[in-house]
């Protein structure tokens, strides 16, 4: 049971939401540039602020801090942003040259199940077999145990089997990587 002084500072703190949500938000968005992200920025930014509730409310400019929190926020958020071009940009600055005379029909099968799979089942077999990625590399990129990476690319592989309705979907996925232009390997 809450007592007056959490009951206060509920009151309080809603008041100050009601009041800074939507400039917390635009800022979120003049610094991301994300428009789809700014609310949830600024949600967030509000929510650490409600745990921090106290501290804020004791600030001598309690709008200040929240700002401060957003731009703190957005500026992860950015530099997460880069972290991933970064990782894009370094598997396919190791692409092979792009074949002649693809198969397109094939390629196109393969990437329209490809995006029906999971995004971190999907990762795993792109990363394993269209990058030739070691389990371990793959682990690394996704963030995830090396457990993982089999379990994931175990069964992303059997979706895809299951998909593509035939036995030879690892051949197909090597097959439309190679033509789209990646290494094709069989992972590591």
């Amino acid at each position: 049971m809450g007592t007056v002084v959490d009951d206060a500072a509920s009151v309080e703190f809603h008041d100050f939401f009601e009041r800074h949500y939507s400039e917390l938000a635009r800022l979120a968005h003049l610094l991301t540039g994300e428009s789809d992200a700014a609310d949830d920025l600024a949600a967030d930014a509000l929510l650490a602020l409600w745990h921090r509730w106290d501290r804020v409310r004791a600030a001598d400019h309690p709008v200040a801090y929240a700002r401060g929190v957003v731009a703190n926020m957005a500026r992860s958020r950015i530099r997460s942003a880069v972290r991933e071009r970064r990782r894009i940009t370094l598997f396919w600055s190791q692409r092979e040259d792009r074949t002649e005379n693809p198969d397109v029909p094939g390629m196109v099968d393969v990437q329209e199940a490809l995006r029906r799979l999971p995004f971190r089942k999907r990762a795993c077999v792109v990363l394993r077999h269209s990058f030739d990625l070691s389990e371990k590399d793959t682990a690394l990129a996704l963030g995830v145990s090396v457990g993982t990476v089999k379990s994931q690319t175990s069964k992303g592989m059997a979706e895809l089997q299951r998909l593509l309705g035939s036995r030879d979907a690892p051949r197909r996925m090597h097959a439309a990587a190679l033509r789209a232009g990646g290494t094709g390997g069989s992972g590591r």
